[in-house]
């Protein structure tokens, strides 16, 4: 399963299309809390928008890799590429990887089929 941290519906909708032509189960969560709710049933991927109006995103990346389990999940955010102040702060906040919009949506195939199958640490899946 992967975990999408996003509220804006038009994303929503092309990262469902993407996870349902590759296989891969995607859990949306629009709200910060949400996305805890979602983290604690173990995904193996959590994708951010990092200009997510609702979600908080840079400070729900700061208390995911502050979790010594949720920790270990690769985290992919993407923002908008004129945004520098945010693509530093993600960086700063210890996101695995952080792309343009574009770049994201275009690579959103690849990254979903090399998602592992299970969260790291989960040999019972």
């Amino acid at each position: 399963m992967v975990l999408a941290v996003i509220d804006d519906l038009m994303l929503q909708s092309r990262v469902s299309a993407a996870g349902k032509a590759s296989g891969t189960q995607i859990r949306f969560a629009g709200s910060e809390e949400a996305a805890f709710a979602r983290a604690a049933e173990g995904p193996a991927l959590i994708l951010v928008d990092l200009n997510g109006r609702r979600t908080n995103p840079i400070p729900l990346v700061v208390r995911l890799k502050a979790d010594a389990v949720l920790s270990q999940i690769r985290v992919v955010g993407f923002v908008s590429h004129v945004d520098a102040e945010t693509i530093a702060a993600a960086r700063a906040a210890g996101i695995d990887e952080v792309l343009a919009r574009g770049a994201f949506i275009n690579q959103l195939p690849a990254i979903l089929a090399q998602a592992p199958s299970r969260p790291p640490g989960d040999a019972s899946r």
